[in-house]
């Protein structure tokens, strides 16, 4: 699990380096160029990479609720056994009541110990879909700030262009006016 959880972290520093290393435009410092296609596969890996880290935690459940039906299961045959050992050897009351209290003791015990893995795995797994889940949150959001800084750069270079066919067309009109003259 935890390799994939490696993975999935590789992927998240390798989009934040394409961020970080993208070029800027010669005059927008603060806009940033990058290749789309590299991260949008990089992204396309991570949305693959984390149905397993899911599945591992559904996984890890899945042996917990399994090692909890087991300890009842053992608990109850133990105490099933002590109750058959205690009436074999001897019917008095003080050997019945200790046999008793031994197998409520293993069974208590049984469940104590149930509750803490089972405390444990649930611990682990929402750690683990935490993370995840702030993982993608912020690439979605370098994402989202690629989109809006791609966009502005775009309005700026469209505007740039209109201004030079506007300053164009006035020179040519300008020029014609004074070839009438």
């Amino acid at each position: 699990m935890a390799n994939n959880a490696n993975d999935v972290n590789r992927l998240i520093d390798m989009i934040y380096e394409q961020i970080e290393d993208a070029k800027s435009p010669a005059l927008k410092p603060n806009m940033s160029m990058v290749d789309r296609d590299e991260l949008l596969d990089l992204l396309d890996e991570l949305r693959a990479q984390l149905p397993v880290e899911i599945k591992r935690a559904q996984e890890l459940l899945a042996a917990r609720d399994k090692f909890v039906e087991d300890t009842k299961k053992d608990a109850d045959r133990m105490m099933r056994q002590a109750e058959l050992e205690a009436k074999s050897k001897v019917s008095e009351s003080e050997v019945l009541t200790a046999a008793r209290q031994k197998a409520q003791s293993i069974v208590a015990n049984a469940e104590a110990r149930s509750k803490r893995l089972y405390q444990v795995a649930n611990e682990y797994a929402e750690d683990a879909l935490a993370r995840t889940e702030e993982a993608i949150q912020m690439a979605l959001d370098e994402v989202k700030q690629s989109r809006i800084r791609f966009r502005s750069a775009s309005a700026a270079k469209m505007q740039e262009q209109r201004r030079k066919l506007d300053e164009e067309a006035a020179e040519q009109s300008g020029a014609a006016d004074q070839g009438r003259s």
